[in-house]
């Protein structure tokens, strides 16, 4: 296996709200203590319910926002915050929504020419209209589409032009955040069929996050689940959809359809109140909804462990 091309090391990112003039601010432990590697060219996967922390990891992955502890590299180089402009060319994202993510205002070769603009000084107009063009024919866009505006294109194409706007700087890590949930079902399989095809010519690295375990299931590499700020699950695709260990990461399995009416399965509903992320209580955040929880669970807070596939849980599945 390829050394990785971005390593974490225990990324947290916490954030101080409320406190008023006299109050004191409390903390919200949106991310803690997060580490993963991925491969050159290969796709780790973020899943979890909202809140998790899938987002606020893509960005500080992204170096939009400062890692509150931890640290993390781009082939072998540990960024920080002194460095981010010499490295964020490096790692790119795709938003979610593609009406938003795009600006009306602006005609689509302004849209792509930007990024270029901005980090490549040194290119002429001439060099940034065929660098455009290029990408452009990368993702499936027809040369005519150059001139116009993003409200003249469905959700798919917009989403493409977003693609190829990311791909502008020849990044080497694409942080993918929900890249198909505003799509229809068949617009989906085709960004998602496009970012495999990218990914295998252009030797691209992805960190994709999603709820939807379908889609991840047809993409990554590896999952890593998160619950409350934290990694609760890792591991290959193969060993985390087909022998979950972790409570939480088979409740999730048990609510994604299944395309076989003659398959019978066992869904699995969670009770008990999700608890606030800012009290979340001492011991396994999980503990509350828990059908395993027992005393040791509500004091004493699990690790992540194992041998490559890990879990932080004290009754994992399979014992």
């Amino acid at each position: 296996m390829s050394d990785p091309v971005v390593r974490a090391e225990g990324l947290s990112r916490f954030y101080e709200v409320g406190g008023g003039l006299f109050g004191k601010p409390r903390e919200i432990r949106a991310l803690s203590e997060v580490s993963f590697a991925i491969p050159r060219g290969k796709t780790l996967a973020v899943v979890g319910e909202s809140g998790c922390g899938k987002s606020t990891l893509a960005r500080v992955v992204t170096m939009i926002e400062s890692p509150s502890a931890g640290r993390f590299s781009i082939d072998g180089v540990e960024i920080t915050p002194d460095r981010w402009d010499a490295h964020r060319d490096a790692v790119q994202i795709v938003f979610q929504d593609p009406y938003g993510s795009l600006n009306p205002r602006q005609r689509i070769s302004a849209i792509l020419s930007e990024p270029l603009k901005i980090n490549r000084p040194d290119m002429t107009r001439a060099e940034r209209e065929a660098k455009v063009r290029e990408v452009m024919g990368l993702v499936g866009l027809r040369p005519e589409f150059y001139g116009r505006y993003p409200h003249m294109f469905s959700g798919g194409q917009r989403q493409r032009i977003a693609v190829a706007r990311a791909l502008m700087l020849e990044p080497k890590v694409l942080v993918l955040d929900e890249p198909v949930s505003a799509l229809d079902l068949s617009v989906q399989s085709q960004i998602l069929n496009l970012l495999l095809d990218l990914q295998d010519r252009l030797g691209l690295t992805y960190l994709f996050i999603s709820h939807d375990l379908s889609v991840v299931r047809h993409v990554c590499d590896e999952v890593m689940v998160m619950y409350l700020g934290r990694a609760v699950e890792t591991g290959t695709k193969d060993a985390v959809f087909g022998q979950p260990r972790h409570p939480y990461t088979r409740a999730l399995l048990s609510a994604t359809p299944v395309a076989d009416p003659a398959r019978r399965k066992e869904r699995i509903k969670l009770t008990g109140e999700l608890p606030s992320p800012l009290n979340i209580p001492p011991g396994c955040a999980f503990a509350a909804r828990c059908w395993k929880a027992e005393a040791r669970c509500r004091a004493e807070r699990p690790e992540l462990e194992g041998d490559g596939h890990k879990v932080a849980c004290f009754f994992p599945e399979g014992g």
